[in-house]
């Protein structure tokens, strides 16, 4: 048993291993510390939670004689994943176990003391060698974060002691010999990487020369205004030593020196010009009015944090090219900036009203039906759609100018077109113009033309009219309640009414199971770049211009907490990283939240793949969408990212990554909801009861075009 540097870890279930902690136990002298209780505590409360084999691991005791204390602790295993949860997810667990197979060697242990004891707290290599010949000093004390009881002890031990008593299941061994010309192979020999921190120039060089021959990465930190310093001899085996900074030198010729004849070597290293002000003028006073050259503790610190960094690239095989560069605090402060930025708190408000259709502007029964067809809801409410108008006709054609990655085949702009022609038909019996409408193929899309004649036909239509000009899309989180008979009846008649089929869906775990599909198809409409990339374009916050399509933020009824997720949830990278990972559940948990507090999902479903079949389908979701509102009810649609998609070639445009998904949730989706071959769906909508009150959407103010 070791009493110099290594901890001693211990197995009650072992026999030898239960006899020396009874010696232990039974020594006055010998502290016995018990925490094991609170550790297991936090291992079961960690997300996501542990496997009973990590819960259920037997745990160890840990003396160590230079403290002469045992501590109970869990199992290696439970011990890395409690200590190490908190890095998730600045390092995956995926990304933690493999930086857990690097075997890292560190020369120097001044500057590299931070260093190693950097990588263990992060827990970034899965052993460590040490090697450094001098003894801690009191002179040392000023960035060696040790004590007064260590002076004397040898530097690698003094280490070795702090990283043990942090982490006793990782594996450190030491040279308190240093490095030298005899030991250089060995040391080196099984490294993944090496970290050189030593004072003496012929170890510098000696042990890049031997890393060059082993093929082992170097780096080095050196204090004075954060230099990193990287040669990776393990992809460049014929680099010149230094970046060629020393030229041809020889290590043998740098043995011996003095610090003042060192200085012309480390001005070389380090550049003269680029040493700071102080650093450049101490060097001047060596061995006059210094001992040497300076160094603080707490840049040496900030040199443990930066090779800890350098580290993670090298172990994840992300880009660390050999050169140097400075990470300098005073460079950093002088950059001190006022930040910008809006702070989204609180809900924000519709900074415009919608334009009243009933204003005296519209002075034509043609112009006021095409004001209420662009009243029709549509995806990202971008408006698909171009209106013509005559004295006696209107025209919606689609424009293919606003469609989205999610609009497969034109699908979800033919059913925002067919709403629209609900509108203007509701419109046109109103002003008693009611005419035949038509919708005419046109290659992959339609031509909707409405005719507009003189008739005081009476029509039930026109009684739709002031509820379709009243209705919003309201995203409000419902309080589930019961949807009675006879509003169920009405939303079928509605449906029925446009050639359209309904299914009103109320049992509880179907709407649950729903919740779930709808929540994972958004999470990779989140993690889809180009789904991503149109879905954030459509948002309009608080401070932006005010177009007048797009969805105003206020409109999404999200708290302050929300607001910011959602605001974080803009940026591409942070989408990629977790696309990466494999990971971002929360991504679709709003919209699980939201269709677990519906009282009824309504999904319309219309016979038939074509164009005008998803303009039926639009007329009659415009219908039961009037009619639930009509009925007390708050209705959003909450249609899934597949919908549109039909094919194995479709779901791979909408999202190669993710096609294969997609394609089974939709299969689930049909199997809940009872779609059957040769149906498709035109949209889904969340009925609701809730007092939240809905914030209308912006429409385009551009003029319909009058022929």
């Amino acid at each position: 048993m070791t009493t110099s540097w290594q901890a001693v870890i211990l197995d009650e279930t072992r026999h030898e291993d239960r006899a020396l902690l009874d010696r232990l136990r039974s020594d006055p002298s010998i502290e016995v510390l018990d925490r094991l209780t609170e550790q297991r505590a936090g291992l079961a409360r960690l997300t996501p939670r542990p496997t009973a084999e990590l819960v259920e691991e037997p745990m160890r005791w840990i003396y160590y004689p230079w403290r002469r204390t045992v501590v109970a602790t869990l199992g290696p295993a439970g011990f890395r994943r409690l200590r190490l949860d908190r890095n998730r997810n600045k390092i995956t667990a995926e990304e933690q176990e493999r930086l857990a197979t690097l075997t890292i060697g560190i020369v120097g242990l001044s500057v590299g003391h931070a260093i190693a004891y950097s990588l263990a707290l992060d827990g970034v290599c899965g052993a460590l060698r040490l090697a450094d010949f001098d003894e801690l000093e009191l002179s040392n004390l000023n960035r060696i974060p040790a004590t007064l009881l260590d002076l004397g002890l040898a530097k690698p031990v003094v280490a070795a002691r702090r990283i043990a008593e942090l982490d006793p299941y990782l594996p450190v061994s030491i040279d308190d010999r240093g490095v030298t010309a005899e030991s250089a192979d060995s040391f080196l020999d099984g490294l993944d990487l090496l970290i050189e921190e030593c004072d003496s120039l012929d170890v510098k060089v000696l042990v890049r020369e031997k890393a060059r021959e082993h093929r082992v990465p170097v780096i080095m930190e050196t204090s004075d205004r954060g230099l990193l310093d990287v040669e990776r001899f393990d992809l460049e085996p014929d680099r010149p030593l230094f970046h060629g900074l020393l030229g041809d030198i020889d290590s043998r010729s740098l043995e011996n020196l003095s610090t003042h004849d060192k200085v012309p070597y480390v001005l070389a290293i380090l550049g003269a010009g680029d040493l700071s002000a102080r650093m450049a003028a101490s060097m001047i006073e060596v061995d006059r009015t210094t001992t040497t050259w300076p160094q603080l503790g707490s840049e040496v610190a900030l040199g443990g944090a930066t090779v800890a960094g350098a580290v993670r690239r090298f172990g994840l095989g992300q880009r660390l090219e050999s050169g140097r560069v400075r990470i300098h605090i005073d460079d950093h402060l002088d950059a001190l900036v006022t930040p910008t930025g809006a702070a989204h708190f609180g809900v924000a408000t519709s900074s415009k009203e919608l334009p009243d259709l009933h204003a005296a502007e519209l002075h034509t029964p043609s112009e006021a039906i095409a004001h209420s067809a662009t009243r029709a809801p549509s995806g990202g409410n971008v408006q698909p759609w171009t209106i013509t108008t005559t004295s006696d006709s209107v025209r919606l054609t689609l424009d293919r100018s606003r469609t989205s990655g999610l609009d497969v085949a034109y699908r979800g702009s033919h059913v925002a077109i067919g709403a629209a022609l609900y509108n203007a038909r509701v419109a046109a019996a109103h002003f008693g113009v009611l005419g035949e409408s038509t919708v005419l193929p046109t290659g992959d899309t339609v031509e909707v033309a409405l005719e507009l004649t003189s008739s005081a036909t009476e029509n039930e239509l026109a009684a739709h009219y002031d509820a379709m000009l009243a209705r919003t899309t309201n995203r409000h989180l419902g309080i589930p309640a019961d949807v009675d008979a006879a509003t169920v009846g009405a939303l079928d008649a509605a449906a029925e009414a446009e050639g359209v089929r309904l299914e009103v869906i109320t049992d509880r775990a179907a709407i649950t199971e729903i919740a779930g599909i709808i929540a994972e198809s958004d999470r990779i409409r989140y993690l889809t770049a180009e789904l991503h990339t149109e879905m954030i374009s459509e948002l309009r916050w608080p401070g932006q211009d005010d177009p007048d399509t797009g969805i105003d933020v206020a409109a999404l009824a999200l708290d302050a907490t929300d607001l910011v997720k959602l605001d974080v949830s803009r940026r591409s990278d942070v989408m990629a990283l977790l696309g990466d990972w494999d990971s971002g559940v929360a991504l679709g948990e709003d919209s699980h939240d939201r269709i677990e507090s519906s009282s009824a999902l309504a999904v319309t479903v219309v016979s038939g793949h074509a164009p005008a079949d998803f303009v039926r389908g639009g007329s009659g979701t415009q219908s039961v969408w009037i009619t639930a509102q009509a009925h007390g009810l708050a209705v959003h649609p909450a249609s899934p990212v597949f919908i549109y998609a039909h094919t194995d070639a479709e779901f791979d445009t909408l999202s190669p990554r993710h096609a294969d998904a997609l394609s089974r949730l939709r299969t689930r989706f049909h199997r809940v909801v009872g779609i059957e071959n040769g149906e498709s769906i035109a949209l889904v909508l969340r009925l609701s009861h809730t007092d939240g009150h809905a914030v209308p959407s912006r429409r385009r103010t551009s003029t319909p075009v009058v022929q």
